[in-house]
């Protein structure tokens, strides 16, 4: 039986805008997405659904997806409408530096119940050392602008942080900060990017680093007895996966592929990470969706994660829990030199050895019908 397809879109551009020196507002017209390619996008990627589908999640990135306006995002409302099957809701979200939000778009996004992911990396000194417009001034008070139109229109919203080489030594300050805005659902991104020469950028964060930047996050939440009022994308993940469920993280899972990206012209990529001319799988103005997402060279690109990992992988005590990442970070060299390892690995060891002793005991609460907050009591309950 076929799988679920998505979710997917890279509406207007390549790369979220994170890079450095990128300009927040630097998108010719050019590179806007077609009615034609959206409407045969949407059409393909609703019809291509198989049965039994519980619900339709479709993610609107860039880019900068505000920068297309509010009419675009009706008009993909609209044809979502059109192509919708009875009894299969969708549920729109939207990734956004926040800058553009006005009240015209808090009004549509509370009026079509969207979840915006509202990129933030800190209080305003962690934030506006990379986040920058084109004139190189910090973005915060433009961003928290944004934040207030969303909190005005009660639209529902989570909190993207970028983890970089800045920021990834004050996981308290940022935790307390995105507890301060209102946030309830925190995402980590660890920014791990290359120069042109092959070396990692002195702005990406240390491997080591994130996984202490992870583990004091954890503590923090503890601390604070945040367990089931503060959700981190990262923690919800392992304890799912400690719990027995499989890895709701593409980066954690053994294999991908699922999550395909598509460009503005209809050229669909095997990720959002890997838009090359090699992972280029067709376009949706020519060639089927679902035989595209479901063909042998997107089946062999999620399966790489699993077969090409290096045997020091393959014998690690935490394989199940990382599967190896992300193969876009997979950088370095193993300890015996075989090519392939994550960057980020010392990190994620350093994460899971932390951290796991008290995931399973919170799994333990959840399969004995307790909250997973009852984790202290396990010991002396005798669980």
């Amino acid at each position: 039986m076929a799988k679920p397809i998505g979710p997917i879109c890279n509406l207007n551009c390549r790369y979220c805008f994170y890079l450095k020196k990128e300009a927040l507002f630097a998108r010719p017209r050019s590179f806007r997405m077609s009615e034609e390619v959206l409407e045969r996008f949407l059409g393909q990627y609703i019809e291509g659904q198989p049965a039994g589908t519980l619900a339709i999640d479709i993610a609107w990135q860039g880019g900068e997806p505000t920068l297309l306006g509010v009419d675009f995002f009706r008009k993909a409302v609209a044809l979502q409408e059109k192509y919708r099957r009875a009894g299969l809701p969708i549920q729109n979200s939207i990734q956004t530096n926040g800058v553009l939000l006005n009240d015209e778009w808090g009004e549509f996004l509370a009026d079509h119940d969207y979840l915006v992911g509202l990129s933030i990396d800190g209080p305003q000194p962690l934030h506006d050392r990379y986040r920058v417009d084109q004139q190189g001034r910090g973005t915060f008070r433009d961003v928290m602008r944004g934040l207030e139109v969303l909190k005005k229109h009660r639209v529902k919203f989570n909190t993207l942080t970028c983890v970089h080489r800045y920021n990834s030594y004050r996981a308290k300050e940022v935790y307390d900060f995105l507890e301060g805005i209102g946030s309830r659902f925190f995402q980590f991104i660890p920014i791990v990017e290359t120069e042109p020469d092959g070396s990692i950028s002195p702005w990406s964060v240390e491997g080591k680093q994130y996984g202490r930047f992870l583990s004091k996050i954890f503590d923090r939440w503890l601390r604070k007895k945040a367990i089931g009022e503060i959700f981190v994308r990262d923690f919800d993940n392992l304890l799912g996966q400690v719990t027995g469920y499989p890895a709701a993280l593409c980066t954690a899972a053994e294999t991908c592929g699922r999550a395909v990206a598509i460009e503005h012209n209809g050229d669909l990529f095997s990720c959002d990470h890997f838009v090359h001319p090699e992972n280029r799988l067709g376009n949706v103005l020519e060639d089927s969706l679902v035989e595209m997402v479901d063909g042998e060279k997107q089946t062999q690109f999620g399966n790489d994660k699993r077969d090409r990992l290096p045997r020091y992988c393959r014998e690690c005590e935490f394989l199940n829990f990382c599967h190896g990442g992300c193969p876009k970070d997979r950088l370095i060299a193993a300890p015996d030199g075989e090519p392939g390892l994550n960057y980020l690995c010392e990190g994620y060891r350093i994460f899971y050895s932390h951290t796991l002793p008290v995931f399973r005991k919170m799994a333990q609460c959840l399969h004995n019908r307790r909250p997973a907050s009852d984790y202290e009591q396990i010991d002396s309950a005798g669980d």
